[in-house]
């Protein structure tokens, strides 16, 4: 296993400086993923990074509502998605025809959409936020009235934190933060009663309620590192864990209950890996005025943080 391992790792690296590709790899993406990318980071990171390089050829190891932002952000380069199938059951729960119902009835609201969303979707938003700016996004806007779309627990942290404004909040879900449930939280607090809680906001609200820290996968590395404490219960997909260890060796790391999985994320092999590179599939395309309504909506989001 480990020769194929070497092998294909070879094969990669070979592949890539070829064909002058760069791999980006979502921090939930397997190890053997995470250790031969590029660049690692949360959907948006990754896409800012992709718009950035100079290279024309990215693999986006991630799920297809990662890859097409990126398409967004770079147009005018070829972005692979290495499966085809690996979507978001979250960015699934809601189609363009259901955010066209919700404007017609709530006239005057602004879409808010969250990254985690189909680029259809995007393209028929007033405005996109991430999970660590969606409460200043909707606090900055200038409407008083917000459809959130589509997670219904970051809608309820924004709720929370944005008392101020009526927000209608869609009911979709992340199936894997979901998972995580109040007395998960308890035996793991008891188990580790020193430890610093870090919850995604995707996760219930009983949890956020309970957790220290509410942050984005990119708020948990940054506090990892920030925080005195030397022991954390992560509330999110287990492989952020792989990278919290790895890059805060004297730290401790342990799941929020039993460790929960992306399948779709998983979905990502270095077999896929090395087959999309070998033969640059599959390629990301969409219409050129969702790309330009979509890009819209994600560019509009830094005014208003």
């Amino acid at each position: 296993m480990s020769i194929n391992r070497e092998v294909l790792n070879a094969e990669i690296q070979r592949l890539k400086k070829e064909k002058g590709a760069v791999i980006l790899a979502h921090n939930y993406q397997i190890p053997d993923i995470q250790n031969v990318a590029d660049y690692l980071g949360d959907s948006l990171e990754l896409s800012r990074i992709s718009a950035k390089l100079v290279e024309k050829l990215i693999i986006f190891c991630g799920v297809k509502f990662m890859a097409e932002t990126a398409k967004i952000l770079s147009p005018q380069k070829r972005i692979i998605l290495p499966v085809l199938e690996a979507g978001c059951p979250l960015a699934d729960t809601i189609e363009p025809e259901e955010v066209e119902e919700l404007k017609k009835k709530h006239p005057g609201a602004w879409v808010v959409s969250y990254v985690n969303t189909a680029a259809s979707v995007k393209a028929l938003s007033d405005v996109c936020c991430t999970s660590s700016n969606a409460i200043q996004v909707v606090r900055g806007i200038p409407a008083k009235k917000v459809i959130f779309v589509p997670d219904k627990n970051l809608g309820w942290w924004v709720k929370k934190n944005v008392p101020e404004k009526e927000i209608i909040v869609w009911q979709g879900f992340c199936y894997v933060h979901e998972q995580f449930t109040l007395k998960d939280l308890e035996e793991a607090k008891k188990n580790f009663p020193e430890a610093e809680v870090l919850a995604h906001p995707e996760c219930r609200s009983e949890i956020l309620e309970k957790a220290d820290y509410v942050v984005s996968t990119a708020g948990m590395l940054k506090r990892a590192k920030e925080s005195g404490a030397k022991v954390f219960i992560i509330g999110t997909e287990e492989a952020l864990v792989y990278r919290l260890q790895k890059e805060n060796p004297q730290k401790e790391f342990y799941s929020l209950g039993t460790a929960r999985t992306c399948i779709n994320m998983k979905k990502t092999t270095l077999n896929e890996l090395h087959r999309a590179l070998s033969h640059e599939i599959y390629e990301i395309e969409l219409d050129e005025q969702i790309i330009k309504q979509a890009k819209t909506a994600l560019e509009r989001m830094v005014e208003y943080i």
